[in-house]
């Protein structure tokens, strides 16, 4: 990657307090430089930064250059949010799975829609998954040099034909030996499994949950974990594509055949390593595992156990800051994905404790995507409009704003908050986490 094609990083917040505060940096200033060398990503300013004395060269927002000296304790942060965590462009995806969702959504979306990224620096920065098939030597020595770890790794498969027939990409057929490469330099990945049925599940999906323990030894297991997850359709998929939704015998199938790996995985590696999406047991419409079962939550952002520890810290907070009484009635409709409906009930039953307050869960499925059970996150405006015109919604709609593009007011299909209000013709609260959901309905505001 060139210099030229690194963009200055551009700062869009400066918390206060901090040392960038006091030196005088400003939302729209942009960093050009650090000691010389100019960041390519995040990874790049972080490892820049920890240095104890800095010479950053700064384009302001009037568009001069200047050199701010700096001098500071050893891994102080400057207290700067930036725009992108990639100042030099994403790395986009060169494969071709028939699952992948952003191949899944219909034409004519905002842009951003449809870039596929397939970048490690997301995946150790965030959590995001990438299949290794992208990769550059330079990028694959950057990884060993700066010891980017842990990664987080779209495996799907260990047996090379079913792999390269997933991801439609011969070099997909490597994944065990760019395992092998991560053990030999004790470097960390966490595995994804999409279980897509009659191509990667039964004796597939046993031989690849196998080969990836062989990776869980020693003080630094190579591969640190394992998430089986149910593969996702929507109606927009390529129609030439052979994949079949998961069915609750399906999912029935799949919970059995990795719970009996678990145990084997519990006794051989003292961890149960191989870890069920909350997702299995709601189509299966199964109890989800107590909270014991999930250890330390080593695949939370794979849905695994997350809905497991919303349930208890939803009844930690609740208990603690529920009144026992409203002095102004008040009702609410809380909409969520029909996925979450039973698990949900206990909450609901909490809440409507409150004399004086009744709350009424929504749970809506996706005709937008053309799924019978739906997520939260994937419910659209129109999902929305469809689900709740025409009913008694009480004095305002309670709306999760995980079903909303970060930092943004729409739907994915592009509805927005303030649309669909004027089309249902009632207050909708976005809410981020359990205690603006629970301020929202006891305030009266």
């Amino acid at each position: 990657m060139s210099e030229s094609s690194i963009r200055p990083a551009l700062i869009t917040k400066v918390l206060p307090d901090s040392i960038a505060a006091e030196v005088g940096f400003e939302p729209g200033d942009a960093i050009m430089a650090i000691n010389g060398t100019h960041p390519r990503d995040l990874i790049d300013y972080q490892f820049l930064c920890a240095d104890e004395v800095l010479e950053l060269q700064v384009l302001d927002r009037a568009g001069k250059t200047h050199v701010v000296e700096i001098e500071k304790d050893y891994d102080e942060d400057l207290g700067l949010e930036f725009e992108t965590a990639l100042f030099d462009g994403l790395i986009q995806c060169n494969n071709h799975c028939p699952f992948c969702f952003i191949d899944q959504q219909p034409p004519g979306k905002r842009q951003s829609l449809y870039l596929k990224d397939d970048d490690y620096r997301l995946s150790f920065l965030y959590g995001s998954y990438l299949t290794l098939t992208n990769l550059t030597q330079k990028e694959w020595d950057r990884i060993e040099q700066m010891r980017v770890s842990p990664l987080y790794v779209s495996v799907h498969a260990t047996e090379p034909d079913i792999r390269i027939r997933l991801l439609k990409n011969q070099r997909a057929g490597q994944i065990l030996e760019h395992l092998k490469w991560f053990q030999k330099r004790r470097l960390q990945i966490h595995a994804q499994v999409v279980v897509c049925p009659g191509i990667n599940d039964g004796i597939h999906l046993e031989r690849t949950l196998l080969d990836l323990a062989q990776f869980h030894k020693g003080s630094v297991p190579t591969v640190a974990s394992a998430a089986v997850v149910p593969v996702g359709l929507t109606r927009f998929r390529p129609t030439e594509d052979e994949l079949i939704p998961v069915s609750h015998e399906k999912a029935e199938e799949v919970i059995r055949q990795v719970q009996a790996l678990q145990k084997k995985f519990s006794r051989q590696l003292g961890t149960t390593f191989a870890w069920l999406a909350d997702e299995w047991f709601l189509i299966a419409r199964q109890e989800l595992p107590p909270e014991s079962h999930y250890e330390d939550y080593p695949q939370i952002g794979n849905g695994v156990g997350s809905i497991r520890q919303f349930l208890k810290q939803f009844q930690d907070i609740a208990s603690q800051q529920l009144p026992p009484k409203l002095e102004i009635p008040r009702r609410f409709t809380w909409v969520v994905g029909n996925a979450v409906e039973k698990a949900f009930e206990p909450l609901v039953q909490m809440l409507n404790a409150v004399e004086g307050l009744e709350v009424r869960l929504a749970p809506l499925h996706s005709n937008y995507w053309g799924q019978e059970i739906t997520v939260t996150g994937l419910l659209t405006g129109q999902d929305l409009l469809e689900g709740l015109k025409g009913k008694d919604l009480g004095d305002g709609i309670l709306l999760p704003s995980l079903m909303l593009k970060q930092g943004d007011t729409r739907f994915l299909d592009d509805m927005t908050v303030e649309e669909l209000t004027h089309y249902l013709g009632i207050p909708i609260r976005p809410i981020n986490g359990i205690e603006e959901l629970i301020q929202s309905v006891i305030s009266e505001q």
